[in-house]
């Protein structure tokens, strides 16, 4: 890039205070996703920042958390909450400077905890240097060729160049002043990058070596499954917009070649010491596809979302527990779980409306029984073999807020009128600390978006030392999962006999049963109670486990 970046700090170790504490430490992993802007804000402006994260991570730490992943903070114009990135070296001054990071870096791992980053390299933001230059040279720009520019159909080149449409709605194409065309698979402000150019590669590995000099501990890669189009971008032809986050075969996601793209980054990834990952955001049609993401020499993990995306069921959970764990075995890559994150409706909400409404909702449904199922969730999820991600905030168990005004919104989405609902402002409104003050802990200048008043007894104040807590919940199991041997890492689960609606499995000497029908349910007393997502009652060697509830045992 052509512009000047302030000098980085010096290079240092990456986890210097925790790199030699385990090998293979990513494979039972349990990952904290912060959201900089709605975690903690530092200087009154109401909008979160570096210095905040840093403040707060004496509390991840104590939370017994492993890594800290942090949403971009990059330079941006935040056309869509950072993902739409101007300058991928330096950082927003809304989130403060490259030294914040470098602070934040250095302090996470005196704590103990590594720190994760977001990459961008689908797209960048239409105010990154290339695209302008590109914008300003005009028709046959060199600078071009680095995007994907194209002429359009029609007599006068008035249609776009071919049926794409955007994830946020509407083409997937925008013409520029000179009558040629661009294509953005999101909002019209982040055009594609051609990574066949070989320029693109080039600067992204540039790019990864500048945040390993940094310190970070690894990259997740947004739209990993992205970045390669199919040849001569054909035509999609007829089909369901709902599928176009990678549901479906489309020649725009989840063709081979990215393949080839991760096996140079993992090259680069494994000079550096430590135990570096990368992370996939990859939205795959099947489980299957998604393995092929963390073949031995790409990448580590991948998201799965099959997993978030399924009900709470016993019947469906297992078919995709099993599947996930059938397919990531071959590759020799964990499994990964997760529930909630800042795209979708946070699992509390999720659970509390009938089966089938997608993962974006606009109801807030029943709360007591979405918090329940979603409690009885997470045990379920920390139980299973490989790593696990937690989202900011459900660790208090908050719902999503599904009555913003209109006027507050900022998701690009919600704008385009079509595609996605452009809900997702719903999961990202700032997190309460303190059962009091104008943001609830948040900071001293309000909140960028609204907190509901309800909140002040969701924060983490009124929940630490509660016993029945949805806080106490998450540390009491996370400290657990530590400490029982068979938790964590792993294979393969046992899956023992259990009535109708009850997923119950065997690791080891540990036992979890998880009741996901509505009644309650008696099953055997596989040993002492070590946590449970609700009250249970033993007598004459039976566990009555209620409703929605998850139950750990130990056999040992």
């Amino acid at each position: 890039m052509s512009q000047q970046h302030p000098a980085a700090p010096a290079p240092h170790s990456a986890a210097a205070a925790v790199a030699d504490r385990r090998r293979d430490w990513w494979r039972d992993a349990v990952i904290y996703q912060v959201y900089p802007r709605s975690f903690a804000d530092s200087n009154g402006d109401g909008m979160g920042d570096l210095a905040g994260v840093r403040s707060r991570l004496p509390y991840l730490r104590d939370l017994g958390v492993d890594a800290v992943w942090l949403s971009p903070f990059y330079a941006s114009p935040q056309a869509d909450a950072g993902y739409d990135v101007a300058d991928y070296r330096a950082v927003d001054p809304m989130f403060g400077s490259l030294l914040d990071a470098d602070a934040l870096i250095r302090d996470a791992h005196d704590h103990g905890l590594r720190i994760i980053v977001d990459l961008v390299p689908n797209h960048s933001s239409d105010q990154h240097e290339w695209f302008k230059r590109a914008l300003a040279e005009g028709p046959g720009s060199p600078l071009r060729e680095r995007y994907h520019f194209r002429p359009g159909k029609g007599k006068n080149g008035e249609l776009p160049p071919n049926d794409w449409e955007s994830i946020f709605g509407g083409p997937a194409w925008t013409r520029v002043a000179d009558g040629e065309w661009y294509l953005h698979l999101f909002a019209p402000e982040q055009p594609d990058f051609n990574w066949e150019h070989p320029a693109v590669g080039d600067e992204f590995r540039s790019i990864l070596r500048f945040w390993l000099d940094m310190g970070v501990d690894g990259f997740r890669i947004d739209v990993a499954h992205g970045l390669v189009k199919a040849d001569g971008l054909p035509d999609l032809g007829s089909h369901d917009q709902l599928k176009l986050l990678g549901n479906d075969v489309m020649p725009f996601f989840d063709q081979d070649g990215v393949h080839a793209i991760y096996r140079q980054w993992r090259t680069i990834l494994d000079e550096y010491a430590g135990e570096r990952i990368f992370v996939a955001e990859a939205w795959t049609p099947t489980v299957e596809r998604t393995a092929n993401y963390v073949r031995p020499d790409e990448l580590h993990q991948a998201f799965n979302f099959q997993y978030l995306s399924t009900g709470w069921d016993a019947k469906e959970l297992r078919t995709v527990i099993d599947r996930t764990l059938e397919a990531m075995r071959p590759v020799g890559a964990p499994a990964t779980w997760v529930l909630s994150n800042h795209d979708v409706t946070r699992h509390a909400t999720r659970f509390a409306n009938p089966p089938g409404l997608g993962t974006q909702i606009r109801t807030a449904g029943d709360r007591e029984l979405g918090l329940r199922r979603a409690r009885a969730a997470t045990l379920l999820m920390l139980a299973l073999p490989g790593s696990a991600y937690i989202y900011q905030g459900e660790e208090l168990g908050l719902p999503d807020v599904v009555d913003l005004p209109d006027e507050v919104r900022q998701d690009p989405a919600y704008f385009r009128g079509a595609g996605q609902d452009g809900f997702r402002d719903g999961c990202r409104v700032p997190i309460p600390w303190t059962r009091t003050g104008s943001s609830y802990g948040f900071g001293t200048g309000g909140s960028w978006l609204p907190q509901p008043a309800e909140w002040a007894d969701l924060s983490v104040e009124a929940q630490t030392g509660a016993p029945n807590s949805t806080l106490e919940l998450y540390r009491a199991a996370l400290t657990t999962r530590r400490t029982e041997p068979d938790l964590g890492a792993g294979e393969t689960v046992q899956w023992l006999r259990a009535p109708e609606g009850v997923l119950t499995f065997r690791r080891g000497g540990f036992v979890c049963v998880a009741n996901t029908t509505g009644e309650p349910v008696t099953t055997p007393a596989y040993g002492r109670v070590l946590l449970s997502s609700g009250e249970v009652t033993e007598s004459d060697g039976e566990t009555k486990v209620p409703a929605d509830t998850t139950v750990w045992f130990t056999t040992t």
